[in-house]
């Protein structure tokens, strides 16, 4: 069989990323190995492109040896694609569908995995406060990067997004004015305080890490995605051995449990929206 050059180039590029992610592991800890091979790569090579380096080996010399750069590269492979109130439809159904059971729990304990930089978290924040139940809730998000951490609790948003914003909050049925929850400093919205006061911010690796607290609602929504079958099971174990019966547990649209083995456990609330509740 005649290998063309693509091909060949292939084979390089996936030894050489097997190569980095254990040599990741192996020097500051963090297991990518069970991520998805595709996204991964073409996520390392987006970041070759951006540092000027021919390849992927070529990654690895520079963080093997500079610490700082390595933190660069998280930062890179943490950032996915979030804004405020991000698929409005997805919150319409959750205030109209998931609210009512939420009022049912006499304390809420929310968990938003893979977190980012926050968006979504105060959009919960906000939609929790207008239904009347923010005082009775926290809020747990987590990620695995704490540089992007900082960034969620600083509550900030780059202020021209303040339209986009705007139109997503009405979308998704937002019952005040939209300008009440921020403030304009320079060229940021600034979140108010108040919406933070209920949110715990924490490091925490689907990968590695184990269920940390019990919860009545876990928003783990466009992050399985990133990760291959075995993983995608792990974290499924994970999110069922960490939701009280009949919590509730929202995916992201290209998501679902149907190839889970968790999946009988659970009751569709919304398939759109891929909502749904543990029943057992």
């Amino acid at each position: 069989m005649i290998q063309t050059n693509h091909t060949r180039t292939n084979e390089v590029e996936d030894l050489e990323l097997k190569l980095l992610l254990e040599a990741i592991f192996e020097r500051y800890g963090y297991d990518f190995r069970q991520y998805s091979a595709r996204h991964l790569k073409r996520q390392f090579l987006e970041f070759a492109r951006l540092e000027g380096l021919p390849s992927l080996s070529g990654i690895q010399g520079i963080i093997l040896h500079h610490p700082s750069r390595f933190n660069h590269l998280l930062r890179h492979l943490s950032i996915g694609t979030t804004s405020l109130f991000r698929d409005p439809h997805f919150y319409r159904a959750f205030r109209e569908r998931i609210v009512p059971i939420l009022k049912t729990f006499p304390y809420l304990r929310i968990w938003h995995a893979g977190c980012s930089t926050g968006e979504e978290v105060y959009s919960m924040a906000i939609l929790l406060y207008e239904e009347n139940v923010y005082d009775r809730a926290r809020i747990y998000a987590t990620d695995f990067h704490e540089a992007v951490l900082e960034e969620a609790r600083s509550g900030s948003l780059p202020s021209a997004t303040y339209k986009e914003y705007e139109r997503n909050y009405y979308e998704s049925g937002g019952k005040s004015n939209f300008s009440h929850y921020f403030i304009q400093k320079g060229e940021k919205l600034l979140l108010f305080r108040e919406l933070l006061r209920k949110v715990t911010f924490a490091q925490h690796n689907l990968a590695t890490d184990d269920s940390f607290m019990e919860f009545n609602a876990i928003l783990c929504r466009n992050v399985l995605i990133y990760f291959n079958k075995v993983l995608q099971d792990r974290v499924h174990d994970l999110i069922y051995n960490s939701l009280s019966r009949f919590g509730v547990l929202s995916l992201g649209k290209r998501e679902s449990l149907d190839f889970s083995c968790r999946a009988h456990l659970y009751r569709e609330l919304n398939p759109r929206e891929k909502l749904y509740q543990k029943i057992r």
